[in-house]
C-alpha cells in the first residue's frame, strides 16, 4: 500500500502561483502514471494533469500553459506549478498514482483562488 500525502494548497489571489507536492511514501520509479484531480464545490472531480514513467505529459484544456506537472523520482514527489491562477482553479486538489494493478489517492489540499 502507498501512502501519498499532499501539500502546498493556501488562498492566495487571482494571478498568483503555488506549487503543489505530492510525497508517496514508496518509490514512484514504477508509477505508470502520476496525476492531480481537482474536485470543486458541487462538481465532479476532473483531471489536472498527468506525467507518465516515460515523462509524457497530459494537460485538461482550462490549464494548459498555466500549470506544469513533473515528477522527481529519486524524491518519491510529484509536483504540481500553477501559474497565473484564476478564481475558476479554486478546489480540492488530489494526487493519483497507477500501476497496472492498483490506484493511490491522496486525501486532498485546498487551493482557493480569491481577492
Amino acid at each position: 500500500q502507498v501512502q501519498l500525502v499532499e501539500s502546498g494548497g493556501a488562498l492566495v489571489q487571482p494571478g498568483g502561483s503555488l506549487r503543489l507536492s505530492c510525497a508517496a511514501s514508496a518509490s514512484i520509479f514504477n508509477m505508470d502514471v502520476m496525476g492531480w484531480y481537482r474536485q470543486a464545490p458541487g462538481k465532479q472531480r476532473e483531471l489536472v494533469a498527468t506525467v507518465t514513467s516515460a515523462i509524457s505529459t497530459n494537460y485538461a484544456d482550462s490549464v494548459k500553459g498555466r500549470f506544469t506537472i513533473f515528477r522527481a523520482n529519486a524524491k518519491n514527489t510529484v509536483y504540481l506549478q500553477m501559474n497565473s491562477l484564476k478564481p475558476e482553479d479554486t478546489a480540492v486538489y488530489y494526487c493519483n498514482a497507477q500501476t497496472r494493478t492498483n490506484d493511490y489517492w491522496g486525501q486532498g489540499t485546498q487551493v482557493t483562488v480569491s481577492s
